[in-house]
């Protein structure tokens, strides 16, 4: 089941429910089709940590508005998706390789099977790392990959990010990997979020987690961080970057308070299939960002997604009137 709120309508969706991954779990998702026919492709959206298929809804219209179909899911432990820890206020994944496996069941289940060729992968935060660890695994699957913000590092904090990674580490090693990583604190205020400069899109969010509380999600687990910093880690290699050959974009976000934008800009480095796009002055969630940042980030998105057959673009409203009409 899908919500909406008076300012955060969804498209018209074609088909959503839930499917089923490798250890049981039933996780929420669903299929928007492109204005346009014939369908210029799939992306295949990942959404960041905390956040639901809805808080997508204008970047979801945008992205059917130009021809393509959306295919999304909420990722394990979020969202409309079953809580995986006891406390279901706490973010929590066992391995992050569950994360993968999850991307690979939805395509077996639902892309594959129900979606428009061809296919592309966009991912923010916790998604963007989704993304860029499932890259050489499903390389011949999809034609390109955007990335934004990917959560490769933490940005820089007190304690430091090292010493963060050594207490994740501890805290699993003496059985508190379920436990909160930090107090759950109240950032339903403007003033005290840390992910977007926009009041407005910031307020049209917190309205969809006031009228629908279970969406919600507090922080995460020192399991969760330490299984999604290790696999930061490993995606920044040069070896790892060095072998993925999908075609990649890479959002940028520079005034990031959340992943860190140094270790984003030194993987860009290495990273041969990949282009970065600096959003110069945008805070982490750049498609909820002020509109100079996020039109920028759709932009590039758009531009660098391939669209489109050698046929005529057609709206697919004019294209049931005219069939009507006929008959």
């Amino acid at each position: 089941m899908l919500y909406q709120t008076p300012d955060n309508p969804l498209p018209p969706v074609h088909m959503d429910g839930t499917f089923r991954t490798h250890d049981g779990i039933d996780l929420r998702y669903a299929v928007f089709k492109g204005k346009t026919s014939p369908p210029k492709g799939t992306v295949v959206l990942l959404p960041g940590r905390s956040e639901p298929i809805e808080k997508y809804a204008e970047t979801i219209a945008d992205i059917t508005n130009a021809g393509l179909w959306v295919a999304t899911f909420d990722l394990r432990g979020q969202g409309g998706s079953p809580r995986l820890a006891r406390n279901k206020r706490l973010g929590h994944v066992r391995r992050f390789s569950d994360y993968q496996k999850d991307l690979d069941a939805f395509f077996e289940q639902i892309v594959l099977p129900d979606a428009k060729l061809p296919f592309f992968l966009v991912g923010h935060s916790t998604g963007g790392l989704i993304a860029l660890a499932s890259a050489r695994r499903i390389g011949n699957r999809v034609e390109r990959i955007v990335v934004s913000a990917p959560f490769l590092g933490l940005a820089s904090t007190r304690p430091s990010p090292r010493m963060v990674r050594f207490v994740a580490l501890l805290m699993c090693l003496i059985g508190f990997g379920g436990r909160a990583s930090r107090k759950d604190r109240d950032y339903s205020k403007f003033e005290t979020n840390a992910v977007t400069s926009d009041p407005r899109r910031f307020a049209r969010n917190q309205a969809i987690f006031d009228a629908y509380p279970e969406l919600t999600l507090g922080p995460p687990t020192w399991r969760w961080v330490r299984e999604c910093l290790k696999a930061g880690r490993k995606v920044v290699s040069p070896a790892y970057l060095q072998s993925i050959t999908v075609p990649t974009l890479i959002l940028g976000p520079t005034a990031d308070r959340v992943a860190s934008y140094p270790e984003i800009e030194r993987m860009s480095r290495y990273f041969r299939a990949g282009k970065l796009i600096p959003i110069d002055g945008s805070e982490h969630e750049v498609f909820q960002e002020a509109e100079k940042y996020r039109a920028q980030a759709m932009a590039a998105l758009l531009a660098f997604i391939p669209g489109g057959f050698a046929e005529p673009v057609r709206l697919i409203e004019e294209e049931e009137t005219s069939e009507t009409t006929t008959g």
